[in-house]
């Protein structure tokens, strides 16, 4: 499973989760195998970070990239539903870095998202 993480710098693993999928500067991507972190990764700039882009944009970005779960301190409602029509899984509430939010996902501990307002 190819999880994105919405990142604030391109330190991958020790980056910081940034709180908004969409004005962050990076994605941090991991490869998800048998429970546990593939040790190659990927650090991608986010192309719409100073435009933010249409709507929608920036989840088919992610799904280009292979995105198939998308973690982020918060994101509005119209992007989760922008992700869902992409079949991305939206999950939200996360913070610190980027490896800390990928092993509380793959341990349940974040679960889905709420859309912030």
């Amino acid at each position: 499973m190819q999880i994105g993480v919405a990142a604030e710098d391109n330190s991958g693993l020790e980056a910081e989760v940034s709180m908004h999928f969409g004005r962050c500067p990076y994605y941090v991507i991991v490869e998800e195998k048998n429970g546990e972190i593939d040790p190659l990764i990927r650090v991608i700039a986010n192309p719409y970070f100073r435009s933010h882009g249409e709507p929608g944009q920036i989840p088919s970005f992610l799904k280009e990239q292979g995105i198939e779960v998308i973690i982020a301190g918060g994101m509005g409602p119209r992007a989760v539903g922008f992700f869902n029509q992409f079949a991305i899984k939206t999950v939200t509430g996360a913070s610190g870095k980027v490896k800390e939010a990928v092993d509380s996902f793959l341990e349940g501990e974040l679960e889905s998202s709420k859309p912030c307002h």
